[in-house]
């Protein structure tokens, strides 16, 4: 069921909701997309959970997919702050979370995956577990310090309207670049599907972030990445991640594992890209029995405590 849900200063931000197959649901599941994403892409993975008993709830941010546009065109991704991103997830959570059974879950993918984790380090949010699909917390092929590329995307959105693209989106406005494909996924049908999704609903569309977004996002990279931070964070967490992945850095991800207290590590090759969730079957079926065996786990240790 799709719907909306009105934050306190107004915004109408788009939701989608599976109640539980037949019998008392195991618990409930909030998915959070990427950037640029929207929920439509993620429907068979959504399905899934709520077949094997969850309640299952995805959200958009603010400010792209079906809940309009905070730059100064229709296809650039901008936002003022990540922070503000955190306080609707805090104000969502904490209603969503009450009315369905536990335990709760977060789940996130990419930027969704990097804010639920910043989300749950600040006490924004307090899931019973916590599962991140390809986290952004660096973004890949940076050859730089973090510290002296924030600089640069610091005056970049200081010289001129924050809002304004930080990179071109495609030879032809309105067209999906060539090869993103192969940022992506292998599964050609997949990717499809998520085209199909921006021809019937050109809402959808979402090109490149703005500078704002650009800086914003080096702020809060580097904000998780201070000592202590991770190391705060007391409940399981799952982490999916790719070795080949050419959007985010699967490094950073590695040593996010390594301070995280209590994390399991699943590290795929070759065989997968970006999207692991998106994936050819042979990889997506292995990621999902991987979640589905974590999740079993957090149901098991939800009645250990009742």
């Amino acid at each position: 069921m799709e719907g909306h849900w009105v934050a306190a200063d107004g915004q109408a931000i788009r939701r989608i909701d599976w109640p539980a197959g037949e019998g008392a649901a195991k618990g409930s599941l909030l998915f959070l997309p990427g950037r640029g994403d929207a929920y439509e892409k993620y429907l068979e993975t959504l399905d899934h959970w709520a077949s094997r008993g969850w309640r299952v709830t995805s959200l958009d941010w603010r400010g792209q997919a079906g809940s309009g546009r905070l730059g100064r065109d229709p296809v650039t991704g901008h936002i003022d702050d990540f922070a503000t991103w955190v306080a609707d997830l805090r104000s969502f959570w904490e209603s969503w979370s009450a009315q369905g059974p536990g335990p709760c879950i977060l789940a996130g993918h990419s930027m969704g995956g990097h804010l639920a984790l910043r989300a749950v380090a600040e006490r924004a949010v307090n899931p019973d577990a916590l599962i991140l699909i390809a986290p952004m917390l660096g973004i890949a092929s940076q050859r730089l310090p973090m510290g002296l590329l924030h600089g640069v995307a610091r005056l970049m959105a200081a010289l001129g309207d924050p809002r304004r693209p930080a990179w071109r989106w495609s030879e032809k406005p309105g067209q999906v670049p060539e090869g993103r494909i192969d940022l992506l996924t292998h599964d050609s049908e997949r990717y499809a599907d998520e085209l199909w999704w921006r021809d019937a609903r050109p809402e959808l569309a979402m090109g490149p972030g703005s500078w704002g977004w650009v800086e914003r996002a080096y702020a809060s990279m580097r904000g998780l990445a201070r000592d202590g931070v991770l190391e705060a964070v007391k409940i399981p967490v799952l982490i999916l991640a790719t070795q080949m992945d050419r959007l985010v850095d699967t490094g950073a991800i590695k040593r996010a594992a390594h301070r995280l207290p209590d994390c399991e590590l699943v590290l795929f090759g070759e065989e997968a890209r970006h999207e692991i969730l998106r994936e050819s079957d042979s990889v997506r079926d292995r990621a999902l029995d991987v979640i589905d065996q974590f999740l079993e786990k957090a149901i098991l240790a939800a009645r250990s405590t009742t």
